[in-house]
């Protein structure tokens, strides 16, 4: 895969501001569970295959979060966060509590399109940070396209600081 227009954002846990978290009647985020993860693979890859940001690199895209939804899925340190409407999931996002992640926000908040710029990716983003907090940890990366809404709207929105992206492992020289 071309990381080349990749952004890595880092949070300092440590800082985050205090978070509002109501949503509006019949929403809620929680935990999803093993009888949700059809429905929620079909809410994340909806979310990048009709986004029209992501076609170019749709296939690709795709490739690289299969792994990571059987991490959430399979892993004690993974967990999936699911936004119901009722018993309809329309979001979700995986959070990997592992201190040692290369990535811990993988993907990212994910939205049904027809829900989207409503705040609940912000919601999403908000309980994955928190999350990841009361986990221990200090520090949560994420990674996005240079051109996705998340780099531009809502990872700077909570501080998360941008650099590019390299998943070649550091070699001791």
């Amino acid at each position: 895969m071309n990381w080349s227009n990749w952004i890595r954002f880092r949070w300092d846990l440590t800082q985050l501001p205090k978070f509002d978290a109501e949503l509006p009647e019949h929403y809620e985020i929680g935990p999803a569970t093993a009888e949700d993860e059809t429905e929620l693979r079909k809410v994340i890859s909806s979310s990048f295959v009709l986004d029209p940001t992501w076609n170019p690199a749709t296939q690709e895209v795709m490739e690289a979060i299969e792994p990571w939804l059987e991490r959430a899925f399979t892993s004690p340190t993974s967990t999936c966060l699911a936004l119901r409407h009722g018993l309809r999931i329309i979001g979700a996002a995986v959070v990997s509590q592992s201190p040692g992640a290369e990535i811990h926000l993988s993907p990212g908040p994910c939205v049904s399109m027809e829900y989207r710029n409503r705040g609940f990716g912000t919601r999403l983003l908000e309980q994955s940070l928190t999350k990841l907090r009361e986990a221990g940890l200090k520090e949560a990366i994420g990674i996005a396209h240079e051109n996705a809404p998340v780099t531009k709207f809502l990872y700077p929105k909570f501080n998360g600081t941008p650099s590019p992206y390299d998943p070649a492992p550091v070699l001791a020289a």
